[in-house]
């Protein structure tokens, strides 16, 4: 895998009125950006982001191992998806981990070159795009607004700490993860394990868990989502309301 694989240009949904932040969200394997956009919408038609953009890119297919070497819409390859959590956690794929974080820094920076403050950017996921957004939030060169992760896992957490040298500038940085009790593709205890595991580090991470939620996502959590980018991204000249 490299960085010059083929990739479609994201979904875009401009602000509806000045354009002060953005949110780049990243779906999860096998779906695209656009497995996203109705929530956006749904958002949006709320009016309560109304200065930020939204962002939703699409992996490329790459072959993935645990479907039998098809190619699929994809982060980084995954060995095995039994709903083990050592499924999860051996044979990590990082070479495919890092080019997709090169990906996702690029598109931060994008903003970031458009006029939009780093402090100013969400960057968050679902499911595999979930895992990413965690990955490439926790280790980007800029400070960011926050850092959401759905259904999800920390990637390489055990060499977290080596990438942490490269760059720590997000300690500060609100975490938002969220995961169903009945998740059988990513196991709640992985998630559980990894918000932990940021803790430990000293980050600052909010952990909800829903109840006989499985792998997907529900309008409760979306609403703390919303709730969560509005605190981490507050209309220009509004007083931030609390976490």
């Amino acid at each position: 895998m490299s960085s010059a694989l083929r990739r479609a240009p994201p979904l875009l949904f401009p602000p509806a009125s000045r354009h002060t932040a953005t949110v780049i969200f990243v779906h999860g394997l096998g779906d695209t950006g656009y497995g996203w956009a109705q929530t956006v919408e749904n958002w949006r038609r709320r009016s309560r982001l109304d200065e930020v953009k939204f962002i939703l890119p699409h992996a490329p297919k790459i072959p993935i191992t645990c479907n039998g070497g098809m190619p699929m819409p994809g982060w980084y390859d995954i060995f095995a998806l039994g709903g083990a959590v050592d499924d999860i956690r051996k044979n990590q794929d990082e070479k495919g981990m890092l080019v997709s974080r090169e990906y996702l820094h690029g598109l931060v920076q994008a903003e970031i070159d458009a006029g939009i403050p780093a402090e100013r950017i969400v960057l968050g996921g679902f499911s595999q795009g979930g895992a990413m957004a965690l990955f490439s939030g926790l280790t980007a060169k800029v400070k960011l607004a926050g850092i959401v992760g759905l259904s999800c896992y920390l990637p390489l957490d055990k060499k977290v700490p080596e990438f942490l040298k490269e760059a720590e500038l997000n300690a500060k940085t609100p975490f938002l993860m969220c995961h169903g009790t009945a998740d059988l593709v990513v196991p709640t205890v992985l998630g559980v394990e990894s918000s932990k595991v940021l803790e430990a580090m000293g980050y600052d991470v909010t952990f909800t868990r829903y109840a006989d939620m499985g792998h997907a996502a529900c309008m409760d959590e979306l609403d703390e989502v919303e709730s969560f980018l509005q605190a981490c991204l507050p209309a220009l000249g509004e007083k931030q309301p609390e976490l």
